[in-house]
């Protein structure tokens, strides 16, 4: 009986796995039936279903089967995809229906308004110009994702990197929805430390002042340098090398920048390490040819790398732009010319030999310029050397592009280049990013002479994408009232000849230092050309028109200021050559700035004067951080013919130039009344050391300074002569007596200089060591200004 049952389930077991064999079977031959049955299938028929906003025409458009065809589950697919990437849909489905091919469609909504809420650092504009949702476009999560980090990463930039964006979507009915941004912009997160690894030959406190990313503060809020940017730390490391570059290292390198966020405290500690290597100079500087007969001694004058001095990468780069376009002008415009550096380690010198090959034949098919919406083609072309059709050369090249970004039109500007239509041939691509040009500024301060200062202007450096610079100004206080109107064009009949115009009303009251009122109202003609970029001339034409009145003033006022009330008219030219090689004209550490001018008065009008002036600065880092600045300055005005030099028109020296006195405060006097006269001639020197100062951290920009300045004014023509006091052509005074000497006035003291937000202010102390009995002292110097 066991037996019989044990057969009987074996027997039941081989059954079942018989049946569900050729159930397995059946169904995969019904499977593939099936499909082969919808591979066969011509599709007579597309119906498009659920769609309500979208027209069914339109949604045919993105499939990649029609009608007539041979259903194709491959094209099903591809069509499937490009319905989702139309950004229309929420939901797409593809079914066979016998010869029918149906399309079922969800739509994504509209969306009606885009909004932000908790927003206060970034305006509703500026996040708008940032998202890509917009209103009247279909809404999809793709885009609002992408949209949510483009929004974190401005905020990013902006120094909050706690802050947070949640988009939340409001159902309108009838498939329209509002798309609300709630946004958290947490706190700042300010960089609270800028650390350096690797440097010994320029402190801490120094490379600080040379990047442009600063430190956490007690006037943070007034700044907006001291956040990380990623993108601003790859320039300071920039900034870095080239600073060290043309210090003499040629091996510097930075060896990292890295930004470590500190979540618990909410600010970033930035670490640069660097590798100075050691200070080189120049040694041997050869020019060696590999053009047939290109005489290298014809390119000495276009050198500016000398034996002996430190090694400069800038004067380097100087030296290639100068000998390839005196190569160029010699008939050579595809000689390509490269450094060739050679390195003494045990003298520490670097010997260049610039060496000139024949390079390829390769012209400039075009030149195409990208992403000026409002600056002019034109304006960026004619910072070219190069124009089409001209042969390429990369040295040209590069010397634009530092042009444009010394216009300060860009916030980036980006040169690359794309093949031409042949193997000769090259296209130009200048990518630039605008930024804004036009600024008005408002300011108030203080000064020991003027008393309450104030101004306002609006100036414009790039007047509607021509490259053109405009400014009104008005500035006034209790002593005098200026507008000032200047319109420039930096290449004037399409050269590099800077032209430009201004106009001009001043007010100056001298009551209570020379008993007299000048107004002066005028305007000019000037132009300026660059020699080398530390040369440069600039020439003028000036008319005034100058009204003298009696000041209000509670003494007697000189027979010599009584003669000259009234109405002169002054026409006059000059020029004024100028020398500068500061290194930073915000905060110079290095460098000589030297300036001549010359005037002359007498081409009509009522007034005659030769006026010469001239002013040298010299600066000098002794140690880090510590500067040392030697200033000479001087002056001489004469008249010619029958004119006398006018006091409005002599010099008045004192706290400005030599501390320790008051304005105008030395140089001839009328005896009797005490009047400032003006000297016909002055010489100031003076020397001054500036210091930081111990214990105050650097972020509140306060130095030091101690000083020692010597100087005088003399001369007038004031001396024996008649005076004309009221104008009737009867001498009725004089003449008068005046006290002048040619002594040397002296003083010494310190300085306490802040580089504030609001610009710089300065308070000096002098203590005067020489001076005449006659001379007007004022100890205390205090001068301010403001820009927010």
């Amino acid at each position: 009986m066991s037996r019989f049952l044990m057969f009987f389930r074996g027997l039941t077991a081989a059954l079942v796995m018989v049946l569900a064999v050729s159930g397995t079977a059946a169904i995969a031959v019904a499977v593939s039936t099936d499909a082969a049955q919808a591979q066969s299938t011509v599709i007579q028929r597309i119906d498009v279903q659920g769609n309500r906003r979208v027209e069914s025409a339109a949604i045919i458009s993105y499939l990649t089967i029609s009608v007539g065809e041979r259903y194709d589950a491959f094209k099903v697919d591809q069509s499937f995809k490009a319905l989702f990437a139309s950004g229309l849909f929420s939901d797409v489905k593809i079914t066979l229906q016998r010869t029918t091919l149906v399309v079922a469609v969800v739509e994504n909504p509209i969306i009606n308004r885009v909004a932000f809420e908790g927003n206060r650092k970034l305006t509703d504009k500026t996040l708008e110009n940032e998202v890509q949702s917009r209103p009247r476009v279909a809404l999809t999560s793709t885009r609002v994702q992408s949209d949510v980090q483009r929004i974190l990463v401005l905020y990013r930039r902006s120094g909050r990197f706690n802050a947070t964006v949640e988009p939340k979507i409001i159902d309108l009915g009838q498939n329209r929805v509002d798309l609300v941004f709630e946004i958290s912009e947490g706190g700042k997160t300010g960089v609270s430390r800028i650390n350096f690894i690797g440097n010994r030959a320029f402190s801490d406190r120094a490379l600080r002042k040379i990047v442009s990313t600063g430190e956490t503060g007690l006037l943070s809020f007034l700044r907006s340098n001291d956040v990380y940017d990623p993108d601003r730390l790859a320039h300071d490391t920039e900034l870095l090398r080239r600073h060290y570059l043309r210090s003499g290292y040629a091996d510097f390198r930075v060896v990292s920048a890295v930004a470590d966020l500190d979540q618990q405290s909410n600010a970033f500690f930035i670490t640069i390490t660097v590798d100075e290597g050691e200070r080189y100079k120049f040694g041997a500087i050869e020019i060696e040819s590999n053009v047939r007969a290109l005489d290298p001694n014809l390119l000495r004058g276009a050198v500016h790398t000398y034996e002996g001095n430190t090694y400069n990468l800038e004067l380097i780069d100087r030296t290639l732009e100068d000998l390839t376009l005196e190569v160029s002008k010699l008939g050579y415009a595809f000689a390509q010319i490269v450094p060739r550096g050679d390195r003494d380690a045990s003298g520490k010198l670097v010997s260049i030999t610039y060496v000139i090959d024949e390079g390829p034949r390769v012209y400039i098919e075009r030149i195409d310029v990208r992403g000026n919406t409002r600056t002019q083609d034109r304006v960026i072309r004619r910072e070219f050397d190069l124009v089409e059709g001209d042969p390429y050369n990369r040295v040209l090249i590069e010397r634009a592009k530092r042009r444009l970004n010394g216009l300060d039109f860009f916030k980036e500007v980006k040169i690359r280049n794309e093949p031409g239509s042949a193997r000769d041939r090259v296209i130009v691509v200048i990518d630039v990013e605008e930024e804004a040009t036009g600024s008005f500024a408002a300011g108030v301060g203080y000064s020991t002479s003027d008393g309450i200062l104030g101004d306002v202007s609006i100036t414009e450096r790039n007047l509607l994408g021509r490259g053109q610079f405009i400014r009104l100004a008005l500035s006034g206080s209790s002593k005098r009232t200026d507008i000032d109107f200047s319109f420039t064009e930096p290449y004037f009949m399409d050269r590099r000849l800077a032209a430009g115009i201004d106009l001009f009303s001043r007010e100056l009251d001298l009551s209570d230092e020379s008993a007299f009122k000048s107004t002066r109202q005028g305007g000019g003609v000037r132009f300026g050309f660059q020699i080398t970029p530390e040369l440069s001339v600039n020439t003028r034409y000036v008319f005034t028109a100058e009204r003298t009145t009696q000041g209000a003033t509670t003494t007697a006022t000189s027979a010599a200021v009584l003669a000259e009330l009234g109405t002169d008219y002054i026409s006059q030219v000059g020029y004024t050559v100028r020398y500068d090689t500061i290194d930073n004209k915000k905060d110079p550490r290095n460098g000589i700035y030297a300036s001549f001018s010359q005037d002359v008065a007498g081409l009509g009008g009522t007034v005659n004067f030769i006026r010469t002036t001239a002013e040298a600065r010299v600066y000098h880092e002794i140690v880090a951080d510590i500067v040392a600045l030697l200033r000479v300055e001087g002056g001489h005005i004469a008249g010619f013919g029958s004119k006398d030099v006018r006091i409005s028109d002599a010099f008045f020296k004192g706290g400005e130039t030599i501390r320790g006195f008051a304005r105008g405060g030395i140089g001839p006097r009328d005896a009797a009344v005490m009047n400032q006269l003006g000297g016909k001639v002055y010489a100031v020197a003076s020397a001054e050391l500036q210091f930081p100062i111990p214990f105050v951290p650097d972020e509140l920009g306060f130095r030091g300074a101690v000083f020692a300045d010597a100087g005088t004014v003399f001369d007038t023509d004031t001396k024996g002569k008649l005076f004309d006091t009221n104008g009737d052509g009867i001498i009725d005074a004089g003449p008068i007596t005046v006290l002048d000497s040619r002594a040397i006035r002296s003083s010494v003291g310190a300085s306490l200089l802040w580089n504030s937000p609001f610009g710089p202010l300065r308070v000096d102390y002098a203590y005067v060591l020489s001076k005449q009995f006659f001379d007007a002292e004022e100890s205390f110097r205090f001068g301010a200004g403001t820009r927010f």
